[in-house]
């Protein structure tokens, strides 16, 4: 075995309790609704600041950066302080990186904001998938998908905040940051409360064979491309379907963000049955069609031109996409805990961010419609890697 650790039958039975699954599913609630609402608001924020399009790049690189950073230590933490510390030290640093950017009137308190931001997120990011192995390994059924689901619920009602509070307190702009943030903070300092008296206590992951430290299992490797694979193309999904709709359709920009709306609608349905498929099916299936869903896609959406089918491409994306990442996730999780979940979210990570970029580098090469063929064969390549994961979870080496 890779990686070994002691879990005793009464930490067993708390990791695989309903509290438990409680707990990790307000993890990922909280750490997308910071993340959510700091996306949501992030032209007000240039607006309140007076920066420019290079300063908020800046920004968004900082937080990317320490994010990567974060990740590498975590993983660590995790597998030898435990990941249920790591991820309740995650959390208060999104929480103080909401309040530092509510309160900027200044670039350099921003960017003070933006590290805090990354290096919580990382932080919290590889811990709360580290604490939804555990747990699902302890109820001996498929529960990540529905987690993730919970990730992207709570993104989605941060980005919404701003919608509602401009609507209800009539506030527009610069002066929708500070309440919008302080509310969020005060939102996530009463769920970490919460939090600090529910997650369950995980066990710690040694690395040892025979009295020496275990290499990294060769499968984190493949599941580290497969990650970059998924990476770039749910980031490019986020960041350019809305455009794409709106230039390749030739509609209005209200029209055309019906295209994030099929991606992010499908993405969280296909999240909330995912679990269902993997105990039907196994991970290594739901992958292999969701690569293939993707893969369908976005190759519609290089080959159409209305916007029904434009639509309809986005959705199987948003459905592609969705089932991947918690099935990479999970296998690492189990095979090397959280010094292995470190190195694929990393990469997941790394490519979600900067896909986009290299995206946007060659749509203005090859234009809008022909750019997006990069993600259909970088989908279709995760249909033949996916046979490198094990056929079910029998055919795991689990950490916990």
């Amino acid at each position: 075995m890779s990686s070994t650790s002691t879990s005793p039958p009464a930490l067993t039975r708390r990791l695989a309790s309903t509290r438990s699954v409680v707990a990790v599913a307000l993890l990922f609630a909280l750490n997308g609704l910071v993340i959510g609402g700091y996306g949501g608001v992030l032209p007000s924020i240039r607006e309140r600041l007076g920066i420019g399009a290079s300063q908020i790049a800046f920004l968004l690189f900082v937080a990317g950066l320490a994010g990567i950073v974060a990740m590498q230590v975590s993983g660590r933490l995790c597998d030898a302080a435990g990941a249920r510390r790591v991820a309740l030290a995650g959390l208060p640093l999104l929480i103080v990186a909401a309040t530092t950017f509510a309160l900027a009137t200044s670039y350099p308190v921003a960017v003070a904001g933006a590290v805090l931001l990354g290096l919580g997120n990382g932080t919290i990011d590889v811990a709360m998938n580290a604490v939804g192995v555990q747990v699902e390994s302890a109820r001996e059924r498929p529960i990540m998908s529905s987690f993730h689901a919970l990730w992207s619920l709570g993104g989605f009602v941060g980005a919404g905040s701003v919608i509602v509070m401009a609507r209800v307190l009539g506030l527009k702009g610069a002066a929708i940051v500070p309440p919008l943030l302080l509310m969020l903070a005060a939102a996530a300092l009463v769920g970490f409360v919460v939090a600090v008296r529910i997650t369950p206590h995980t066990a710690l992951v040694q690395h040892r064979r025979n009295g020496v430290k275990a290499k990294i299992p060769s499968i984190a490797w493949l599941l580290a491309i497969m990650a970059v694979a998924f990476g770039l193309s749910e980031g490019t999904a986020t960041d350019w379907s809305s455009l794409h709709v709106t230039e390749v359709a030739h509609v209005d920009s209200t029209t055309g963000s019906l295209g994030l709306v099929a991606v992010s609608g499908f993405m969280v349905l296909i999240r909330l049955l995912g679990d269902r498929l993997v105990a039907r099916y196994g991970r290594r299936a739901v992958v292999r069609f969701g690569g293939a869903g993707a893969a369908v896609g976005y190759a519609t959406v290089t080959l159409a031109g209305g916007v029904p089918l434009l639509l309809l491409g986005w959705a199987l994306v948003g459905l592609g996409v969705g089932m991947i990442a918690p099935q990479v996730y999970a296998v690492a999780g189990h095979v090397g805990g959280g010094r292995v979940l470190a190195v694929v979210v990393t990469f997941g990570y790394a490519a979600f961010l900067a896909g986009p970029a290299l995206i946007g580098f060659l749509v203005a090469h090859l234009g809008i419609h022909h750019a997006m063929a990069v993600p259909a064969l970088l989908c279709a390549g995760i249909v033949a890697l996916a046979a490198t994961m094990p056929r079910s979870d029998a055919g795991l080496t689990r950490a916990p």
